[in-house]
């Protein structure tokens, strides 16, 4: 006979049975609770990373522009084409699809689309046109997508080339101020992410994520467009007339260190420049090349003799015979038999090696080495710019006789250009040696913010204002008296020295194979800029710095101070003409003068005249400007 329970007993079961109902529930909602609200967002996110497929937005590239903001390297729209493979239901046809558009193989693109990955970039759809971009969107194909992307575009084609440099196919900076700067102007990628199921199907419900991408900041330079448009120019004139073996060019503005312009030849176009040898694009060679720079470094023997009051430019004199005997060694005169009794100004305005000799054996070989080290010889300028030579000095326990009789008129020594440049800036701008600089600021595109900002660096103090006013005068006279006339512009101010250095090659100097070169600065008593040009081995001419360089600089000088807005004067130094100057006459006034009158009056005069109207209200050059005879007066006529 069965035991019966009693009423009691089960009333306490049912409660206990109830009582740990009631506990497991409350665990469970608490734990429930626990993964909705304190975990929820950590879970939902791990879901959402397991649903998800990323699709990259490219930044745009912050742009490259010049000292007034010009665009010297900006974006082209490229988009480039993204697949979902597990979202593409027909890979076949959607394969055949897409080669037909991109004029690509169907089996490759086939083989990218059923990759077992979450998403793929498209090798052939990569930087595509918007016309074939708009194609692939019409298509309306599950799986395929396209992101906006962009290409990195030199509006100028090999305009300022090895300065800018280029980047990848990834926007990557590769060289020159793209690399240089390849973080600030890269910017943050952004993305969309796109939700779909374990079979790749899309999520219904979820919207798409998007990360909006941050634009890279814009790269403002001290370039100015307008003298670098000179220099290209000039440069381009000078390869097509002379089919030299290379040409450099640089401007900068001496009382800052502000690069205006710099160019070379051969160059290239950033845009393609797989298309030439690496040998031409990763050679700057206003700040790679070294080589003697001849007599343009005389200015440095100039100004070390003149601050340590060894010598009287005006009151002593010297006798060159064309030669100077040094430790038994003949130095020559670049005059055949010299150039006979003159003043040291004289020497200067000549370019005399002997005078320069005298000069350097004055100083000694220590002071003179110090005075080539202080004006930054031997060391890199610190230009911002990769690749920057250092140039090659002796040492000076190894300085002899003649290795300082030879340094004094810039033999044997090895120099970059831009040292040159920012040497003889200190030179003429009051004595205060610069750091170079090409890139000024660095901007946020959207807000116009300036996030960086550089400021000229003065490195040290050379020479005196005094001594820095005899250089430029000096200097001025050798441009309209001496070797450098033909960097002579009437109307504004022009100093300067040529420089013609022989070639060596395993220690022997080269035949008729030259560096010709000049380096000029204007206004001569308040310089505004100074122009280096180098010619290497020019053909089909005598290879003198004065006859093939120096015109260049001038006309160079001559375009930039309109350009900056340099107002022309009058009180020039007079040129001395040489034999083969034109004759020179001086523009009359034709203000108010009709043409007839003009063609009776002044029946040599070549006129070009524009306008409607009877007669003269302006004219170019201005009156009393010297001309050469047979140049063509400009004219604007209209009603008075």
């Amino acid at each position: 006979m069965a035991k019966r329970v009693s009423n009691v007993t089960v009333r306490k079961r049912l409660a206990f049975v109830l009582l740990a109902g009631l506990l497991i529930f409350s665990i469970i909602d608490i734990r429930l609770g626990f993964v909705q609200l304190v975990k929820g967002d950590w879970l939902m996110d791990g879901a959402r990373d397991l649903w998800g497929r990323n699709i990259k937005f490219e930044p745009e590239r912050g742009k490259i522009v010049d000292r007034n903001g010009v665009e010297l390297a900006t974006n082209q729209s490229s988009p480039t084409v993204y697949v979902v493979p597990r979202q593409v239901k027909d890979p076949a046809s959607t394969a055949d699809a897409l080669a037909t558009i991109l004029g690509a193989s169907k089996e490759e693109i086939y083989k990218e689309i059923t990759k077992k990955e979450s998403n793929i970039r498209l090798k052939s759809g990569r930087k595509i046109s918007y016309e074939l971009a708009t194609k692939i969107k019409n298509l309306d194909i599950e799986g395929v997508y396209v992101a906006e992307d962009s290409t990195r575009y030199y509006p100028n084609g090999s305009y300022l080339s090895h300065v800018l440099g280029f980047a990848g196919i990834d926007n990557q900076g590769l060289m020159g101020l793209e690399l240089e700067y390849d973080k600030e102007l890269s910017g943050e990628v952004g993305s969309v992410q796109i939700y779909s199921t374990a079979k790749g199907e899309k999520m219904p419900g979820m919207t798409d994520d998007y990360e909006e991408p941050k634009d890279g900041l814009n790269l403002g330079l001290t370039i100015d467009t307008n003298v670098q448009t000179i220099i290209e120019r000039e440069l381009d004139l000078a390869t097509a007339k002379y089919n030299p073996d290379g040409a450099v060019a640089i401007a900068m503005d001496p009382n800052t260190g502000e690069i205006l312009g710099m160019s070379s030849r051969p160059t290239f176009n950033p845009s393609n420049f797989r298309d030439v040898s690496p040998d031409i694009y990763n050679r700057n060679l206003p700040i790679w090349s070294t080589y003697e720079p001849g007599s343009t470094f005389k200015i440095i023997t100039l100004a070390a003799a003149l601050e340590e009051g060894k010598v009287d430019l005006e009151k002593e004199k010297f006798h060159d015979p064309g030669y100077v005997e040094v430790a038994g060694a003949t130095l020559h005169c670049w005059k055949r038999g010299g150039h006979g009794t003159q003043t040291f100004l004289e020497v200067v305005q000549n370019s005399c090696n002997p005078g320069f000799v005298e000069l350097g054996q004055r100083l000694g070989k220590e002071k003179l080495f110090d005075y080539i080290h202080d004006f930054g010889f031997g060391e890199k300028t610190g230009i911002d710019l990769q690749g920057e030579g250092s140039g090659i000095l002796f040492k000076l326990d190894r300085v002899g006789p003649v290795e300082l009789a030879t340094t004094a008129f810039g033999q044997g020594v090895a120099v970059t250009p831009i040292q040159q440049v920012a040497a003889v800036a200190a030179a003429v701008n009051g004595g205060t040696l610069y750091q170079p600089f090409v890139a000024k600021e660095l901007t946020d595109p959207r807000t116009g913010e300036t996030v960086m900002q550089k400021s000229p660096v003065a490195k040290r103090k050379v020479i005196s204002e005094e001594t820095s006013k005899e250089i430029r005068y000096a200097l001025e006279s050798v441009v309209a008296q001496g070797t450098g006339k033909g960097a002579f512009v009437e109307g504004y101010r022009v100093g300067g020295k040529t420089g013609t250095a022989q070639k060596a090659v395993n220690g022997r100097y080269l035949e008729n194979n030259h560096i010709v070169s000049f380096i000029g600065f204007a206004p001569a008593d308040d310089p505004q800029i100074v122009v280096y040009v180098a010619v290497d081995n020019p053909k089909g001419t005598v290879q003198f710095g004065g006859v093939v360089a120096a015109p260049i600089v001038g006309n160079i000088i001559e375009d930039s101070m309109m350009a900056l807005n340099v107002k022309p004067r009058k009180d020039q130094i007079e040129k001395v003409p040489s034999p083969i100057d034109p004759p020179t006459i001086e523009v009359p006034d034709l203000t108010g003068m009709t043409k007839k009158e003009i063609i009776q009056q002044f029946w040599d005069l070549k006129l070009d005249a524009s306008g409607v109207g009877e007669k003269v209200i302006s004219q170019s050059p201005s009156a009393g400007t010297k001309v050469a005879a047979g140049s063509t007066v400009r004219v604007f006529l209209g009603e008075n």
